[in-house]
């Protein structure tokens, strides 16, 4: 992923994917502005796909992305975290709502 924040957390976004997770590049934006960001050079632009496309960096940050992409799948599917979560939530306001028809 190259990435080319604008504004607000998506500087945050950007250290995400790049520092953290290590799947992506950074175009070089380096100041948040509300009317417009940094300009950024062709080069930089040329430079950053360049690295996401070939070599040895390249293929690392697709073993990782595509071993994201997997954990993602697995956390949707039935039984996996996230799942559970939204079906705990929904069990919740069900409970909820019991409790406030009490009320009414």
């Amino acid at each position: 992923m190259v990435t080319w924040p604008i504004s607000s957390e998506q500087f945050y976004n950007e250290k995400l994917v790049t520092q953290v997770l290590g799947i992506g590049v950074g175009v070089g934006v380096q100041n948040w502005s509300l009317s417009s960001g940094d300009f950024v050079k062709r080069e930089a632009i040329e430079k950053a796909v360049s690295k996401i496309m070939v070599g040895e960096e390249a293929e690392e940050m697709r073993i990782k992305a595509k071993a994201f992409g997997e954990m993602a799948r697995k956390a949707v599917e039935e039984g996996g975290s996230s799942y559970l979560d939204l079906d705990s939530f929904i069990e919740e306001l069900k409970i909820r709502r019991k409790e406030l028809s009490i009320y009414v």
